[in-house]
C-alpha cells in the first residue's frame, strides 16, 4: 500500500522546487489535453443522442436526407425503417438497438463522460493549486536570497 507523504514547501531549496513546478507542469499540460479530448467526445454523444431523439419524435419514413460517404462527400438517400439504428459501441463493435435503447445507451455515455469530466475538472483544480503555491514559496524564497545579497 503507499502512503503519501506531505513535505512542507518552504523546506525545499530553490532548484528542488523548480522541479517539482516542472512536473505540476507537466501534469497540468497533459489534464487539460485530456479534459478537451473528453468534452469532444462527450459533443460526438451529445450530437448522437439528440439525433437519435429526433427519430423518435418524428417518425420520419421517406424522409429526404443526404448519406455521408467521405467527409465532405454525401448521396441523397430516403429513411425507410426508423425503429432501429445501428450503433458504434467502441473498438470496432456495431450493435443494432431500437431507437429507444440507442437513445438511453448514449444518455448513459454522456452521463459518464459529465462524470469524469468532473473529476478531471477537480483534479486540475488541485494541480493548479498547487501550483500557485509552489510558485509563491519559489517568489518568496528568491526575495529571501535578494535581501542578503
Amino acid at each position: 500500500m503507499s502512503e503519501t507523504q506531505q513535505i512542507n514547501l518552504s523546506d525545499l531549496d530553490l532548484p528542488s522546487l523548480q522541479n517539482v513546478k516542472n512536473q505540476l507542469e507537466e501534469e497540468l499540460n497533459h489534464l487539460t489535453q485530456s479534459y478537451t479530448k473528453l468534452k469532444g467526445v462527450q459533443g460526438r454523444f451529445t450530437d448522437c443522442a439528440d439525433s437519435v431523439n429526433s427519430l423518435k419524435a418524428e417518425k420520419p419514413e421517406d424522409k429526404q436526407i443526404l448519406v455521408p460517404l467521405t467527409s465532405s462527400l454525401y448521396v441523397p438517400g430516403k429513411l425507410s425503417n426508423v425503429d432501429k439504428v445501428i450503433v458504434d459501441i467502441g473498438t470496432g463493435y456495431y450493435v443494432e438497438k431500437s431507437v429507444t435503447d440507442a437513445s438511453k445507451f448514449y444518455a448513459d455515455k454522456v452521463d459518464y463522460v459529465k462524470k469524469n469530466l468532473s473529476k478531471l475538472e477537480e483534479n486540475i483544480t488541485g494541480k493548479q493549486n498547487s501550483l500557485r503555491a509552489i510558485v509563491s514559496v519559489m517568489q518568496d524564497k528568491l526575495q529571501e536570497q535578494q535581501g542578503k545579497n
